[in-house]
């Protein structure tokens, strides 16, 4: 499958693009109380929350990327992305299929256990 990616932006009104490193993975959350757009999708990080919102607007969609309004309906209620890009005002990230988290999940999952054991050794 081909790659999808997405704009971050507004990251200017919570802590800026500092917080987001390439491989960060991000949760797109859908902003169902937005007022403002029907589409919105919210951007959050742990532990900080939200960072931004995935972009929708002709002028904040930088050319190759999908607008929330083109993501939105590949995922329920949130999903997640991983960070590849950072600029000043904005990130660039891959939208992550559903099967790609939970094998990486698991894969983190099996490398703590063997962290624990080997600790306990």
């Amino acid at each position: 499958m081909e790659s999808i990616y997405i704009a971050i932006t507004g990251c200017q009104h919570y802590y800026g693009t500092k917080v987001l490193k390439p491989g960060t993975i991000v949760r797109l959350e859908k902003d169902l109380d937005n007022d403002y757009d029907d589409e919105a999708i919210a951007v959050t990080l742990a532990p900080l929350g939200q960072v931004g919102y995935v972009a929708n607007s002709v002028g904040t969609v930088p050319r190759g990327c999908y607008s929330a309004g083109r993501i939105y309906d590949k995922f329920e209620n949130y999903a997640f992305a991983m960070i590849k890009f950072v600029t000043k005002d904005f990130a660039i990230a891959e939208f992550l299929e559903e099967d790609f988290i939970k094998v990486t999940i698991k894969f983190r999952l099996k490398e703590k256990r063997k962290k624990k054991y080997k600790n306990k050794t």
